[in-house]
């Protein structure tokens, strides 16, 4: 295993850092949220340009390593969109939608096991439920699919109410199929990677506002009340990067332990992703809190990246029982 990334990784990152400041700029965020739709064509399709849809393809040469970095950053703009949900319906063989999923032209939600609450349903045009007791199906929007809207508290990936008939699509793995198993594990990962983006988003928020806000003529950065908050902010987002890049490569080289690091990557960086924004709402003080300063969206992602695909007591339950304990 390489402990730094390759220049091909660094430079996945760097291409949808650059596309997503281009493309999802504050302004464009509290535009979406004030709105109505679920969804923003326009950083989607800038996405889709670079080629995410199809980083899972069997024929792609990449890994979930490779996915994870591009959710990193995904999550670190609080971008819009069922990323997730698209690559692993690519992963899973497109059920006769590959190259159309692959380039974007079709948008997968992720339907997580017997959830009924799902990201950007309204826009998606197939939903991949993913469910390690029934197995694995890809279900085409309308005949039997019923969506219903919600407020939702994530306002960068809202979600609606759906319920899908259970003779609805097509099968694509069993439970008892290593692919289904797999394919869980794979979306644990990419979320604790969108958990991974934002919490360091948050960091460098609250560090840069610590360096420019002045009280009593210095910046606040230099009081050591906040230095030390700051501090530990840090020391609790940077080391669990390692868990994220191992998770994923661990299921990239299929390792005993891959279905084991995956729980704890999932449990562990949803957990960070929280304390690191009421960290940083605490850090900035008063303007933390405001609607316009925008702290507020990567806050109510973090709360649905915990509690999306369980909770980090039910994944630390699961490491357990497959580490025997």
């Amino acid at each position: 295993m390489h402990f730094h990334l390759t220049e091909e990784q660094t430079a996945i990152q760097d291409a949808v850092r650059g596309t997503l400041a281009d493309c999802w700029p504050i302004e464009r965020i509290h535009a979406f949220a004030d709105g109505e739709a679920d969804f923003d064509r326009e950083s989607w399709d800038a996405l889709m340009a670079l080629g995410l849809g199809g980083i899972l393809a069997p024929d792609s040469g990449m890994g979930l390593l490779d996915a994870a970095l591009a959710c990193e950053v995904a999550g670190e703009a609080a971008a819009a969109g069922p990323l997730i949900g698209q690559m692993l319906a690519v992963a899973a063989g497109g059920g006769g939608h590959l190259d159309a999923l692959a380039n974007g032209d079709k948008v997968a939600a992720l339907v997580h096991g017997g959830s009924t609450y799902v990201p950007c349903a309204r826009a998606a045009d197939v939903f991949l439920i993913v469910d390690r007791d029934a197995g694995i199906r890809l279900v085409p929007a309308g005949d039997g699919v019923a969506i219903e809207t919600v407020k939702a508290a994530d306002r960068t990936r809202p979600v609606s109410k759906v319920a899908i008939a259970e003779d609805a699509g097509e099968r694509l793995f069993g439970p008892d199929d290593a692919m289904t198993a797999r394919l869980a594990d794979a979306a644990l990962v990419l979320v604790a990677a969108d958990a991974l983006g934002g919490a360091r988003k948050v960091t460098d928020m609250s560090v840069a506002y610590a360096r420019e806000r002045e009280q009593f003529g210095q910046p606040i950065g230099r009081f050591q009340g906040l230095k030390h908050q700051l501090a530990h902010m840090a020391l609790d987002v940077e080391p669990a990067r390692a868990l994220v890049w191992y998770a994923a490569y661990a299921w990239d080289a299929g390792l005993p332990d891959a279905p084991r690091a995956a729980a704890l990557a999932k449990a562990h960086l949803c957990d960070v992703y929280v304390r690191a924004t009421r960290a940083a709402v605490a850090a900035h003080g008063g303007i933390g809190y405001t609607w316009e300063y925008g702290l507020h969206y990567w806050f109510r992602r973090a709360m649905f990246d915990r509690a999306w695909l369980g909770s980090p007591a039910e994944h630390r339950a699961r490491a357990a029982d497959l580490a025997g304990w």
